[in-house]
């Protein structure tokens, strides 16, 4: 496979970049940026000098999938020509996520480039979606705080045992803001802190809740979602909260027991989503593809609590669009993820 990586000098175009150097079947044949274009890679970032590529202000000739790491509404602008050539587009940024086009505009605050191509659009959560994945030209790759939070809930939501309203505390490291440079994530203001942000509404919260819709019988879904930026930098920790519904887990088994047990019914095959026996910390997950669940009960107070963990820019970015890739040409899903994480 030809592979172009739009904006190759963002984070997670360097991780793509980083990752498919050592996939096997792809070969990165363009790559572009909107910062140090007509350089080396190698000049602006020496751990990728093996890839050997000129960073160019466009995609320029044959390509079979291209990857866009661009935010919104410039991913858009520059996938719609290419998705008219017939080129593949795995999008990273949130313009093909939603369904809807107007709930799209209202949270994003502009107009879409390219509408006709949301309802072809698969929602790339692999695990959710790997038929239509499978047969798809346009895949739009998760957002991290919805891969976390998504994949915490979503087996306890089609077994129908919650009450509808569910909350999602997450954590995350710098690196989710991008390397743009402000003053929210500044090394000053950061180090030493920890803040919670967009307690009115963060642009993720509409993709957990169409996704999490799709597995309750009644579609009814009602997501409080509180992000925090902590000072390290990568890394996912989400803390999902749900009370369950009236007699449901009742039984001779502990409860903790039998949610264990829908959990790992749920996620038996999938390679990427493991099961923990105690709460996992975000280096578990550094620098991989895997998402660490530990799903548990307070039988106090009848309430489901699960921890899930990932790595921002590989799970929640770079490696879930490269499963993605793996998935649409027939590969091994695990091809050219298999790294165990950085401990400690």
């Amino acid at each position: 496979m030809k592979i172009g990586i739009i904006n190759v000098t963002g984070y997670a175009g360097i991780e793509l970049a980083r990752i498919l150097l050592h996939h096997g079947d792809a070969e990165i044949v363009a790559v572009t940026g909107r910062s140090d274009v007509g350089k080396h890679i190698g000049e602006v970032f020496p751990h990728l000098n093996s890839l050997d590529k000129k960073i160019e202000p466009e995609i320029t000739g044959s390509v079979d999938v291209v990857f866009s790491a661009l935010p919104h509404k410039a991913s858009a602008e520059t996938c719609g020509p290419l998705l008219k050539d017939g080129i593949k587009v795995i999008d990273i940024s949130a313009d093909f996520r939603l369904t809807n086009v107007e709930e799209f505009e209202e949270w994003y605050d502009v107009q879409h480039p390219y509408p006709e191509y949301m309802s072809e659009a698969v929602y790339g959560l692999t695990e959710l979606h790997r038929d239509d994945v499978k047969k798809s030209s346009l895949v739009a790759n998760p957002g991290c705080y919805p891969t976390s939070a998504i994949l915490g809930l979503a087996p306890a939501v089609k077994a129908g045992i919650l009450e509808p309203g569910f909350i999602v505390d997450s954590k995350s490291g710098v690196s989710g803001a991008g390397r743009g440079m402000s003053l929210t994530t500044h090394f000053s203001e950061v180090n030493e802190s920890v803040a919670a942000y967009s307690l009115n509404g963060h642009r993720h919260l509409p993709e957990i809740t169409q996704e999490l819709r799709r597995f309750s019988d009644d579609g009814v879904c009602r997501v409080t979602f509180v992000p925090h930026l902590i000072p390290m930098t990568r890394g996912i920790l989400s803390s999902c909260y749900a009370h369950l519904k009236p007699g449901a887990l009742s039984g001779n088994r502990g409860k903790s027991e039998a949610l264990y047990e829908i959990y790992q019914e749920f996620y038996n095959d999938e390679p990427f989503v493991k099961l923990a026996k105690t709460p996992p910390a975000t280096k578990h997950t550094m620098g991989n593809n895997d998402c660490i669940l530990y799903p548990t009960i307070d039988e106090r107070t009848d309430t489901l609590m699960v921890i899930s963990c990932l790595d921002n820019l590989v799970k929640g970015a770079a490696g879930q669009a490269i499963q993605n890739l793996n998935v649409m040409y027939g590969l091994p899903e695990t091809q050219g993820l298999e790294s165990l994480a950085l401990y400690p």
